[in-house]
């Protein structure tokens, strides 16, 4: 899980989480196998485990609250998988072998990943395995945003220069490691994500400056941030400063590119964000809800679809209110507690060498700077809802908490026939979930993938798309596809308009029972009527559309539409005046039919016909 995830895009899409999740399956069951097998099963239970527990089960509270089944549920399945995943690695990954090989995988994948993205920079390629990331002059390594990238390396940084410093291994090791800290940072530079450098520099700056009161690594935590400083001087002034990534991102840092967030944007999203947690305080307007409730949010300035609040404190305070933010806090003060414990306990094993090296104090060094800059860069971002590195950040969080039970001199219980039969069947249930979905979810992206792969709004699409609704048929947006496909046809008389007309009527229904919140769906649904010489019925389809999304620029300007088809040229032209005021860019609609009602309007005063700009090619 852990080799996959980062190498699949960060397994954002949904194939890649569908291998993760089969993965996590075949965790549960092996687990199974050994309390079947194990003579004396035992179940060590940190006390953060009662944090990750509260949380699980108030996820599932919540998804049966929800107001879009198909979103919740996918982020349900997310937070058992983090769940299980944690308490699987508490239990499993417990001695200093396991913890150290994973820690070392971790960091050869990294290094890896690092190095694909110097390649990147050095071929001014933005391709990443078959598909090419939207930003230009920018480095992504496996994932798609360069901003994940670095905080996926972010988090290995630390782990990297602490056992590079305080492990107890060999030369070889060593020197490999010093290698792999050098393609961490020049891979990290080349993402030019700020939000990473920042966070990545305070996961640093902890370890360092940890050892640098310590006198055994003194010297060596003083040399080593002397070297990096001088090294990522001298680079960025000798070479990426020449770079188009670094002008844009640093010498002209509003000019990122087309759909890239600046700061004044990051700000508005983060006030509405804000504003929802107000008006949803206690419990939130639901798991993976942020981006459907946004619009009726989104401030005038702001056209982009955002999906999350690129801030993952407020993006959890929108989506679970303030129940799941004290579950997190609780969580996060247990964390900090068993800290506290633990830290005697490693200080003391570290002494006992006359090297001053320890493997576990290097875990837990590294481990614990991993998170911290983790959680620096969850200011900014959404790290904690890319698969791959929420994967790595549970890891690094069990391998800390399981250290606390040596630092207590706790023994693992040992499992009566209750608790083994309780801890059985809820891997029992999660195996049998986890099946299910793979099966459900599995079909609906295969024929999603055939649908993508047809021609936009062909037979071909429509029944691919009908055949990924039967496996799915909670999925809003598959509804939607569908309707927009019947549309389509139907505008361009391909057979009975009208019958097409009214299937596409149909399917839109079915999105708007599957996503309430949606404003598409209700858009879509007057144009038909309209199309189908209904306009009194579509009128309250359209009111429905602005009160989801009253700053829209596109809902305005096809509300617009709607009011040109029943020839109020005058409401029409302030709706498209007002989609104009909130973007000018790309929006062709209301810029073309603005014209034809500016035309209309002078034709009605003068009471002769007006023929507009073109020839008058743009008729409605």
């Amino acid at each position: 899980m852990l080799v996959f995830a980062p190498l699949a895009f960060g397994a954002v899409r949904m194939w890649t989480f569908l291998v993760v999740q089969g993965l996590a399956t075949g965790v549960m069951v092996l687990w199974l196998v050994r309390l079947g097998l194990g003579r004396r099963p035992k179940l060590h239970w940190p006390p953060l485990a009662w944090a990750v527990a509260m949380f699980a089960l108030y996820a599932v509270a919540r998804y049966f609250t929800a107001d879009i089944e198909y979103a919740a549920r996918l982020e349900l399945n997310q937070v058992w998988l983090f769940a299980l995943l944690f308490l699987a690695v508490v239990n499993h990954l417990h001695k200093q072998d396991a913890a150290k090989a994973v820690s070392f995988t971790l960091i050869g994948l990294a290094t890896a990943i690092a190095g694909y993205a110097v390649a990147q920079l050095l071929r001014h390629s933005s391709q990443v395995w078959n598909e090419v990331a939207p930003y230009v002059g920018r480095a992504s390594g496996t994932y798609i945003s360069p901003n994940h990238c670095a905080g996926f390396l972010g988090m290995l940084l630390p782990l990297a220069l602490a056992f590079l410093i305080v492990g107890k291994i060999k030369v070889t090791t060593r020197i490999l490691l010093a290698y792999a800290l050098v393609v961490m940072v020049a891979g990290l530079a080349v993402t030019f994500s700020r939000a990473g450098w920042a966070a990545s520099g305070a996961g640093v700056l902890l370890v360092l400056g940890i050892l640098l009161g310590h006198r055994n690594h003194r010297r060596w935590a003083a040399l080593l941030l002397v070297v990096m400083l001088a090294v990522g001087a001298v680079g960025t002034s000798q070479y990426l400063s020449k770079t188009l990534g670094y002008m844009r991102r640093i010498n002209q840092p509003d000019d990122n590119g087309p759909g890239v967030l600046d700061v004044s944007s990051r700000l508005e999203m983060w006030r509405a964000a804000a504003q929802m947690w107000r008006d949803h305080f206690w419990w939130g307007v639901g798991p993976a809800h942020f981006d459907f409730r946004f619009r009726e949010y989104r401030p005038e300035s702001f056209q982009l679809r955002p999906e999350l609040a690129h801030n993952d404190y407020l993006n959890l305070l929108a989506d679970w209110g303030t129940a799941g933010g004290l579950i997190v806090l609780a969580g996060m003060g247990i964390f900090g507690l068993g800290l506290v414990q633990t830290w005697p306990h490693v200080r003391r094993e570290e002494n006992v060498f006359g090297s001053g090296r320890s493997n576990r104090f290097a875990l837990f060094l590294g481990a614990t700077g991993g998170l911290f800059a983790l959680a620096v860069h969850s200011f900014v971002d959404f790290n904690l809802h890319i698969p791959a590195n929420a994967l790595v950040g549970v890891t690094l969080l069990g391998l800390v908490a399981s250290q606390r039970r040596a630092a207590i001199q706790q023994r693992r219980p040992r499992l009566k026939w209750p608790g083994k039969l309780a801890l059985s069947l809820v891997l029992v249930a999660g195996t049998v979930y986890f099946v299910a979905q793979e099966w459900r979810l599995g079909r609906e992206a295969w024929w999603l993938a055939q649908a993508r792969r047809a021609p936009a709004f062909s037979p071909m699409q429509v029944e691919a798309l009908k055949k990924a609704f039967a496996a799915e048929p909670k999925n809003f947006q598959t509804a939607y596809d569908l309707g927009e496909c019947f549309r389509n046809q139907s505008f361009e008389n391909r057979g009975d308009y009208a019958a097409l007309g009214r299937q596409a009527v149909d399917w839109y229904a079915v999105a708007i029972r599957c996503n309430p919140l949606g404003g598409y769906p209700f858009l879509r649904t007057g144009m038909c009527l309209d199309w189908l010489g209904r306009p009194m019925a579509a009128e309250p389809y359209f009111s429905a559309a602005e009160q989801r999304d009253p700053n829209g620029c596109y809902t305005l300007a096809n509300i617009g539409w709607h009011y040109v088809q029943t020839g109020d040229y005058a409401a029409a032209r302030q709706c498209f005046l007002r989609s104009l005021q909130l973007s000018n860019n790309y929006n062709n609609i209301a810029r073309s039919y603005l014209e034809i009602c500016d035309a209309k309007l002078r034709e009605k005063a003068s009471g002769r016909p007006f023929i507009p700009a073109g020839g008058g090619q743009n008729g409605h």
